[in-house]
């Protein structure tokens, strides 16, 4: 919505029945409301309506967006927004301070998907040399973004070859030379050869931990205000997911980091307090928060996982 291509993510989806709940029957419009809260309790929301449109569209029924500021004590309610139906009238273009503001804030959250891994994957194929100011959602730009990192970030680089190494031992460095306008993602191995290999002679595992190293230790001028990551884990060797532990840890300096994960060694990795687990009650799914203090006396014998699979926390079928 915030990059005004809700309509073409609907088609490509295949209908707009998916988003709504056991279909436009029962659930006719789809209601949201986002958030954003700082340390000094200033707030910004942003909420939508979107409504089943014939043939089989979403549109953006109704936008409301409020702010306040606690130092000022200023609140402002712009109310609703002259909708555009189509698309999102909240955008860069808002005459409003609030809009602009939120719409930055909105724009600042990005969902990153590893798990296509196969030969045809994006994150493997060669990338316009132009697109490299910001990693893409399933990293179809990653060899870009590596080339701009290593000619504008050499440190934020460097630290993505060691960690890279620190997995797959026979890596060396990346060889990221452009072919006209584009840039393969190419490497080589530690060995006295000077052969070449291409990015489909990487392992599944290794591709993905190569994107998330890209991913989460890139430095704050690139890297998005918020980053949710869906099942990071997935096709890591176990010492690759202690690394990622220590990438995530290092990322949220940086940013908020929002990851979904059902690995247990995933979650040892955290404290208690930020793990959310989510279940389906029957009638809608629930967020629930843990909190550490409730659970002391587990934690004395117990790791986080170990009361997963006691159901001593919930979250299991």
């Amino acid at each position: 919505m915030m990059t005004a291509k809700l309509q073409a993510f609907i088609a490509q989806a295949g209908t707009s029945q998916r988003f709504l709940h056991y279909g436009i029957k029962k659930t006719p419009t789809l209601s949201a409301e986002i958030r954003f809260e700082n340390e000094k309790a200033n707030y910004g929301i942003y909420r939508f309506h979107l409504t089943h449109a014939v043939p089989d569209r979403l549109i953006v029924n109704s936008e409301e967006v409020e702010h306040y500021d606690k130092e000022k004590n200023v609140d402002i309610i712009n109310g609703v927004l002259a909708s555009k139906f189509n698309e999102a009238t909240l955008s860069p273009e808002s005459k409003s301070g609030t809009e602009k503001l939120l719409w930055r804030l909105l724009s600042g959250c990005k969902v990153y998907q590893f798990s296509d891994s196969s030969l045809s994957s994006p994150m493997r194929q060669a990338s316009t040399v132009e697109s490299a100011h910001y990693l893409q959602s399933e990293a179809n730009n990653l060899s870009s973004f590596l080339y701009y990192l290593r000619n504008n970030y050499k440190d934020t680089y460097n630290r993505i070859v060691d960690y890279t190494k620190s997995v797959t031992p026979q890596f060396q460095d990346f060889y990221l030379e452009p072919e006209g306008n584009y840039i393969a993602l190419k490497w080589i191995d530690n060995s006295a050869n000077d052969y070449v290999f291409s990015a489909d002679q990487l392992s599944d595992g290794s591709i993905r931990f190569i994107a998330l190293a890209t991913l989460l230790l890139q430095p704050q001028e690139t890297i998005p205000n918020v980053i949710l990551i869906d099942e990071p884990e997935l096709g890591l060797h176990p010492y690759a997911v202690d690394q990622l532990i220590e990438m995530i840890k290092d990322a949220s300096m940086r940013a908020q980091i929002i990851i979904s994960t059902q690995s247990p060694a995933l979650m040892d990795g955290f404290d208690l307090d930020e793990i959310t687990i989510i279940e389906h009650d029957g009638n809608s799914t629930i967020a629930r928060k843990l909190e550490s203090s409730e659970y002391a006396e587990w934690l004395d014998e117990y790791l986080p996982s170990e009361l997963w699979n006691k159901n001593v926390l919930g979250g299991r079928p």
